[in-house]
């Protein structure tokens, strides 16, 4: 089994930053990337909120704070980023074009051995591994939000990808204190086109007034034991990222089921973007 010992993560952002620190806080080393400082230095104050929220709550320790953020170190450069890294984690916007121009940067500094993982929730693993020199060497590894919080991995393997890889991702999540689950690569792979449908199905819900978002989200909730409401879960998400996502389910499997309502794209046109612009299904 291939030892992960030093991990860079491509992007600061909401995920990103959450999966630098559950990485560290397991004991890797860990390099912290995104295109300026001000992206890096916003990333590494969500996890020092994070853990000194985590201390409040009992859940960690000030040694473990501590140790965690010693872990941590942040850059600029991709470069830096990846030397002599076991493992890269990208987690930038969910953009095929982005993601392919990352990958060949990073095809060509980083080291062989290395293996390449993208935090996508929704694009098509063979398609990014196919910028590669050795697609063989990719997968993707879709986190949940908040990181630190939510259990499950979703392991995508794409066309070419080594069991070796499979195998080394399956145990690098379980070692992080994940559940993992291991999905073919397919749009939306299990967890995006099941919560998708039901976020769009309940968007479609408040749009012909069936009942409020707080008691639409209070059905599944009390009713299906999930811990929190589609509406609920969209809001935190993003309605931008969601509405992105259904666009790309609705053209690549042709179901009407992902067609996005027309309240959710005149939301994002408005900026109520959830809990990021502080106004979506509810105000935050």
């Amino acid at each position: 089994m291939r030892t992960i010992d030093t991990v860079a993560v491509l992007g600061a952002g909401t995920m990103g930053h959450g999966i630098a620190q559950v990485c560290a806080a397991s004991g890797c080393t860990v390099r912290l990337y995104d295109v300026d400082e001000e992206a890096v230095a916003r990333g590494l104050s969500l996890i020092e909120s994070n853990l000194d929220k985590g201390i409040e709550r009992g859940k960690v320790t000030v040694g473990q704070r501590n140790d965690t953020l010693a872990r941590l170190t942040t850059t600029t450069s991709v470069e830096d980023a990846v030397e002599d890294v076991d493992l890269v984690i990208e987690a930038a916007p969910e953009s095929m074009a982005l993601k392919e121009k990352i990958f060949r940067e990073v095809d060509a500094v980083a080291p062989k051995h290395a293996i390449l993982a993208s935090n996508t929730s929704s694009l098509s693993i063979t398609e990014i591994a196919s910028v590669l020199e050795d697609p063989g060497r990719f997968i993707g590894m879709h986190f949940f939000n908040p990181v630190h919080i939510m259990a499950l991995v979703e392991i995508v393997w794409g066309i070419e990808t080594d069991d070796e890889i499979q195998d080394a991702a399956v145990d690098f999540a379980r070692r992080l204190g994940k559940e993992p689950i291991v999905v073919k690569d397919v749009p939306g792979f299990a967890s995006s086109r099941l919560g998708i449908v039901l976020g769009m199905e309940a968007i479609r819900m408040v749009e012909q007034g069936v009942a409020t978002a707080e008691d639409i989200d209070k059905a599944m909730e009390l009713g299906y034991r999930h811990p929190m409401g589609p509406l609920k879960l969209t809001d935190l998400v993003g309605l931008d990222v969601r509405l992105g996502i259904a666009e790309y389910l609705h053209g690549a499997l042709e179901s009407e089921a992902f067609r996005p309502p027309e309240l959710l794209r005149r939301m994002v046109a408005e900026g109520k973007l959830g809990k990021k612009s502080g106004q979506g299904f509810y105000s935050w």
